[in-house]
């Protein structure tokens, strides 16, 4: 078992930044890919960003691209997802997972085997 949980959101404004933080506990974090999704009302939980477990491997949504950052800090047991220039449409629950999947599987949703609790990030334009 791998317990996930998330923090650091929150209401910002259009072009305001976020970093959210994914603390792990229990089974060994450097042997996951971790993933952020996202979930906004009435729409169905999507792909953010994948990190392997190394690190060596990244994955962006192509709109996320320049503007999000995942990163991993294994001695910590901590996943970040550091969000720039962020917009209204942005506005969803972010959850992190973690995954045994290999590194080009990493955005299927399915693969993932646990989930954190989410945090709300809101977007005010």
């Amino acid at each position: 078992q791998v317990q996930l949980v998330e923090s650091g959101g929150g209401l910002v404004q259009a072009g305001g930044s976020l970093r959210l933080s994914c603390a792990a506990s229990g089974r060994t974090f450097s042997g996951y890919g971790m993933g952020w999704f996202r979930q906004a009302p009435g729409k169905e939980r999507e792909f953010v960003a994948a990190i392997s477990s190394n690190g060596g491997r990244i994955y962006y949504v192509d709109s996320m691209k320049g503007r999000f950052t995942i990163s991993r800090d294994n001695a910590k047991n901590t996943v970040y997802l550091q969000m720039n220039s962020l917009k209204p449409e942005d506005t969803a629950v972010y959850y992190c997972a973690a995954t045994s999947a290999p590194p080009d599987m990493m955005y299927a949703l399915r693969r993932y085997a646990y989930w954190g609790q989410g945090t709300q990030v809101t977007v005010s334009s």
